[in-house]
């Protein structure tokens, strides 16, 4: 990707800024680019474009550069940006809502990392609970990549890192109901 304009004029009506707001409690409006989200980033070193840069991209109208970058799937969801944005601006929520978006209008990045995506959400709406031995190897399998990281997998299990079996929790009922919600949300898309 090219040079992105950083001083660029906001252009006074979006409506991606405003579909962020809306649907996804997300204002980028409430950014002054300070950095803090791209500072204390753990992921940044992976990105093509930071945390700041992406929002920046949004507030200036650059929504398919945005929806269109590899940093939107490299993002960790960790919330260490949202946490450090001294505006509330909710970066990690912006990051997701762009996956979310670009997922809808067919603009992945990367069709792995929406691979895993998908694997890791269907983990967790059946066991409750993330399921790790589960999720890589299918994700392995489905991805043409049979044997990586295969090493690591027995002194891991040896030290008690991994389960074989998945372990759910008590009331799967309740995270069932969540994504039931988020499906709703959605329009019944999943």
């Amino acid at each position: 990707m090219g040079s992105i304009e950083m001083s660029k004029t906001v252009p006074e009506s979006d409506d991606f800024r405003a579909l962020l707001k809306d649907q996804y409690d997300a204002d980028v409006s409430l950014c002054y680019q300070c950095g803090k989200c791209s500072a204390g980033c753990p992921a940044a070193f992976a990105m093509e474009n930071t945390v700041r840069q992406i929002i920046r991209m949004v507030q200036v109208g650059l929504i398919q550069e945005a929806l269109s970058t590899y940093s939107i799937w490299v993002c960790a969801s960790c919330e260490t940006c949202s946490t450090r944005c001294p505006r509330h601006v909710e970066p990690a929520k912006v990051m997701e809502s762009l996956r979310i978006e670009a997922k809808k209008a067919g603009l992945v990045a990367d069709k792995r990392a929406d691979l895993f995506n998908d694997l890791f959400l269907q983990s967790v709406s059946s066991h409750g609970r993330l399921h790790e031995v589960g999720l890589i190897m299918r994700y392995n399998i489905l991805s043409g990549q049979w044997f990586k990281d295969a090493e690591l997998a027995p002194s891991m299990m040896l030290q008690g890192k991994l389960k074989i079996l998945p372990e759910s929790i008590k009331n799967k009922e309740a995270v069932a109901k969540i994504f039931e919600n988020v499906q709703k949300k959605r329009g019944g898309k999943k």
